[in-house]
């Protein structure tokens, strides 16, 4: 009966590496961080799928204590002295047969299972992740001098917490306690869980009101469309602040490269950075120096020979500010799909064939084009979709109020007010252990997409962010695998608190979980453990409040951080500069496509090329192309020609129109289809950067490379 456990650890991993593959970037980010945030999350996600299967093995175990046989001399005994009440059968006969539960497995399983779980998350976020998050944003340029930076960096973040731990055992030293090694490790997990419960107080008294607030506008197309334009104007204007900073720390770069001679010791380094800059940003940052007077200023600190240090912190800014760049562009690149999506849906809602139509279609597979059709996808899209949405906001709702509520009351021992614990109780009496089991896997699911979907949308000051599409950096995924491990096991603590399974909670011996075992309990430091049970439930319901009247969004706006209130006077401009921006994105699009049409027209070999044509042609090719590129261009992309990774004037990349061209299998480049054909005439010769597929493909092997081999290789 173990296959439930089974299930559960291919669930994990599953589910885990789907994850990684979402938001990670896998060819390309090292071998080590890879597994190191697979197993994090793996062991996270298992920890979540395998308490419903602790919490009924201990149950089924209390049942048999119960219904076993005790000594005369021992009855009417109600405290024995251990940590198990007992109740006596009457006549020593067992009125009830206990039935053994789903997923059952041997009783040694799950303390080895939580060890190897416990252990491990530990050791990953406490010891290597955040070595290797202090390695990887180390600009050093050898091993030695990218370990050294990161234990500097983690000896200052391990001494701000050694004496913060200081402070505490000076405070119980004073209080006259007594220390020895036990309490030694019960005082750091109480100060563990003190800190985990504090996050989970924050994430999921915003969670809880967000996420069905969330459902219910995303079933009104008017509001989604309308925060959609807003958040387009908010991501062009991040692209356009990272494309500022990249050409700020190039023009830097640039006056380093000037000021470092070819014969220098340090000139390995600079051209170890420089193979990091894309050869489109290199050639845009120097037509950039030499219009800005460039050539005069390096000849004056051309003596000036920077230091290695300097080297090292230039490194840093290069690697952040490019990656920053890649990711701005991709997202912008989504936001603009999502948008078009949201236009194409407005636009399909009153239309009498029922058949979804795109203003830009896309090629889609026969087995996509047979099971989602566009009669299916116009039904789903236009009729059903925000009625189901609805559907799952009431339930959704109904589930964040049974928390709260939960929540408040799950100190509450006699009588019983906790919902969940009501519904344990009497589950348990009847021994129905199936039902305990899926009510706990459906509590715990939610518990897990609050919290885990809260910290997929959290941003600390654009440092960590993990950004879908493959643009996750290996910094943020680190951060996520950390704070998981750290915020798992409170988590799970918290959910045994509200079914009355934690001892310490509700102040009465009872059998115990294997995990409360191994992993503690939901205590929090003796100089708050006091009021607990009053300040833990009116935070929750404070901050369920203060999302429910958005009053950190009012905060932000207030301070400057634009957030999309309705009926402001800055979102509305905001709204209203999306729809600029998309209009002018549509219009490239649309260059873009009839650029491809007579790309395709040419390939025939029956099209014969008229003057009227071809001056309609270099027309369109004058007025700006398709767009002049982009981060993930220069990252191994197809390029369209254009004249820089970054936008000139108001030219901008589009991913969506790349994409298609490389579908079409142009034989030849659009520059020597226009030398070959008018440059007899001509006496001219018109070439692209990036044009010739040779030179793309010897410039994706210099940018992108093969992902790291080496353990310690430069990533």
């Amino acid at each position: 009966m173990a296959y439930l456990l089974t299930f559960g650890v291919i669930g994990s991993l599953f589910l885990a590496s789907l994850m990684l593959y979402r938001y990670g970037n896998i060819p390309r980010q090292h071998i080590l961080v890879t597994l190191s945030v697979l197993t994090a999350w793996c062991f996270s996600f298992l920890i979540v799928f395998t308490i419903p299967l602790d919490v009924t093995s201990t149950l089924y175990r209390q049942c048999e204590e119960k219904l076993k046989p005790m000594p005369e001399s021992e009855l009417g005994n109600k405290d024995n002295g251990s940590n198990i009440t007992t109740t006596p059968a009457s006549n020593n006969v067992h009125p009830v047969e206990c039935q053994e539960p789903w997923g059952m497995v041997p009783a040694s399983v799950f303390p080895n299972l939580w060890r190897i779980i416990y252990w491990s998350s530990q050791f990953l976020t406490w010891l290597i992740m955040p070595l290797m998050q202090s390695y990887l944003k180390a600009g050093d340029f050898t091993i030695k001098g990218k370990l050294k930076s990161a234990l500097i960096e983690n000896a200052i973040y391990y001494g701000s917490y050694l004496f913060i731990c200081g402070v505490l055992l000076i405070y119980i030293a004073v209080k006259g306690v007594s220390l020895d090694w036990q309490k030694l490790k019960a005082i750091a997990s109480s100060a563990s869980n003190t800190w985990g419960l504090f996050l989970l107080v924050l994430l999921l008294g915003y969670a809880l009101v967000e996420v069905p607030r969330s459902l219910w506008n995303n079933a009104k197309p008017g509001f989604t469309l309308q925060y959609a334009y807003f958040k387009a104007a908010k991501l062009s204007t991040d692209k356009a602040e990272a494309e500022e900073h990249v050409d700020d720390v190039l023009e830097s770069l640039q006056c380093i490269s000037r000021a470092v001679p070819n014969n220098h010791e340090l000139r390995p380094c600079v051209e170890t950075i420089m193979r990091k800059v894309p050869i489109e940003l290199q050639e845009r940052a120097s037509r950039n120096f030499a219009r800005s007077g460039g050539s005069s200023m390096g000849a004056t600190t051309s003596t000036i020979v920077p230091s290695e240090k300097a080297l090292v912190r230039i490194h840093k800014q290069v690697i952040k500010s490019l990656q920053t760049l890649q990711r701005t562009e991709a997202l912008w690149s989504v936001q603009v799909n999502t948008v078009l999506h949201l236009e194409d849906v407005a636009r399909n809602v009153h239309s009498a064939e029922r058949r979804f139509k795109t203003e830009f279609p896309r090629q889609r597979s026969q087995l996509e084009r047979v099971c989602y059709s566009a009669t299916i996808q116009w039904y789903w899209e236009c009729l059903l979709k925000a009625p189901f949405l609805k559907a799952l906001c009431v339930v959704t709702a109904t589930m964040s109020a049974m928390v709260v509520w939960s929540e408040l009351t799950f100190f509450c021992r006699r009588p019983v007010l906790s919902i969940f614990a009501n519904v344990i109780n009497v589950a348990n009496s009847n021994n129905d252990f199936f039902t305990i089991e899926l009510f706990s896997m459906i509590v715990l699911c939610y518990f897990f997409y609050c919290t885990y979907s809260t910290i997929l949308r959290i941003r600390f000051l654009n440092l960590y962010y993990l950004a879908p599409h493959h643009q996750t950096n290996e910094h943020s995924l680190i951060f996520s695998g950390m704070l998981l491990c750290r915020l798992t096991p409170p988590m799970c603590l918290n959910f045994l608190g509200l079914i009355h399974m934690d001892s310490h909670i509700i102040q009465k011996r009872i059998m115990e979980t294997y995990y409360t075992q191994i992993m503690g309990h939901m205590d929090v430091i003796g100089i708050i453990s006091n009021g607990f049970n009053i300040y833990f439930p009116m935070c929750m319901l404070a901050f369920c409040l203060a999302t429910w009247f958005s009053l950190g969004s009012r905060a932000l706006n207030a301070m400057g951080f634009q957030q999309f209130l309705q009926h402001e006077t800055i979102a509305t401009e905001l709204v209203q500069e999306g729809k600029d921006l998309i209009a002018r994105e549509k219009r490239r699009r649309q260059r873009a496509e009839e650029a491809i049409a007579r790309r395709r027209d040419f390939s025939r070999p029956d099209a014969l090329p008229s003057h009227d044509y071809i001056g309609k042609y270099r027309g369109g090719a004058a007025g700006g192309g398709p767009g002049s590129g982009g981060v993930a261009a220069a990252f191994g992309s197809s390029r369209t020609p254009a004249d820089g990774l970054l936008r000139d004037g108001d030219v901008g990349y589009d991913y969506a129109a790349v994409a298609s061209s490389s579908a079409l299998g142009v034989p030849r480049s659009l520059s020597e289809e226009i030398n070959e054909r008018f440059g007899v005439s001509t006496q001219m010769q018109v070439g692209f950067r990036g044009a010739n597929e040779q030179d793309d493909e010897e410039n994706e092997r210099r940018i992108v490379g093969p992902p790291p081999r080496g353990l310690f290789d430069d990533v």
